[in-house]
């Protein structure tokens, strides 16, 4: 669902634009990223969930198992959604009240901050379950999958917040679109997965080639940007009498 909001949605940027642009206009059909998913859902359950791989080398069916699961990572994500949305909102119309209102700006504060902190709550509830269910397409050891979100939640997210500040994806505009395209590739692989087994490396590397590319692409971008602007001034130049 993350990587589908996000091909459906029309941006300004686009990385790869013979493919993000009819997604773009696809996406103007209400309600299309949660009908896709269902029907992804569906035709996972009754093919590689019908001959599930287990521990051992053998096979069940889990189409139950996988149908219900599926359905119920569905609904808590659009509840995230939904309240993230709500409290969006709400700080916007506290914000605007504020501007017209002469009420006490400590009041006005108070809850601007109060829908805030429950909007970051809702949205970091939202990322923490990505990151626990994306981490069953790397691995299932339980070890590697601790370890793994433990040093997420400690240097990651520090990293992150340092990117943010320092305006990174400002600057390197396709590595937006690399991280969703790896998340749309991991969620494609935890589905074969169900079936068949695939070599802990390729899911690395797959998210590692992905998020490299868009990096590389944002560094092209940006000196034919620059190239772009060096050839322009000297000609505004020339016209100044």
């Amino acid at each position: 669902m993350i990587f589908l909001d996000f091909i459906f949605e029309d941006r300004d940027i686009k990385w790869l634009g013979w493919l993000e642009r009819p997604l773009a206009r696809l996406g103007k059909v209400d309600m299309l990223s949660v009908c896709i998913a269902l029907i992804v859902l569906l035709i996972t359950s009754f093919t590689f969930a019908t001959h599930a791989h287990q521990h051992g080398g053998a096979h069940a069916d889990k189409a139950q198992t996988v149908l219900v699961s599926g359905i119920a990572g569905l609904i808590t994500y659009m509840i995230v959604g939904g309240l993230s949305g709500f409290f969006e909102d709400r700080l916007e119309a506290e914000e605007e009240r504020e501007r017209e209102s002469d009420r006490s700006a400590v009041v006005l504060a108070g809850q601007a901050a109060f829908f805030m902190f429950l909007y970051l709550e809702v949205l970091d509830a939202s990322f923490s379950f990505d990151g626990v269910i994306g981490a069953f397409a790397i691995t299932n050891d339980i070890v590697l999958m601790a370890l793994g979100l433990g040093i997420g939640a400690m240097y990651v997210r520090s990293l992150t917040v340092y990117l943010v500040r320092q305006g990174t994806l400002d600057d390197y505009v396709y590595l937006e679109h690399g991280a969703h395209y790896a998340i749309g590739a991991l969620a494609v692989i935890l589905m074969v997965t169900i079936q068949y087994q695939i070599n802990e490396v390729i899911t690395g590397l797959v998210g590692v080639v992905l998020i490299g590319w868009s990096f590389w692409s944002s560094v092209r971008r940006n000196r034919a940007l620059a190239e772009t602007e060096g050839e322009a001034e000297p000609v505004d130049a020339a016209r100044v009498p």
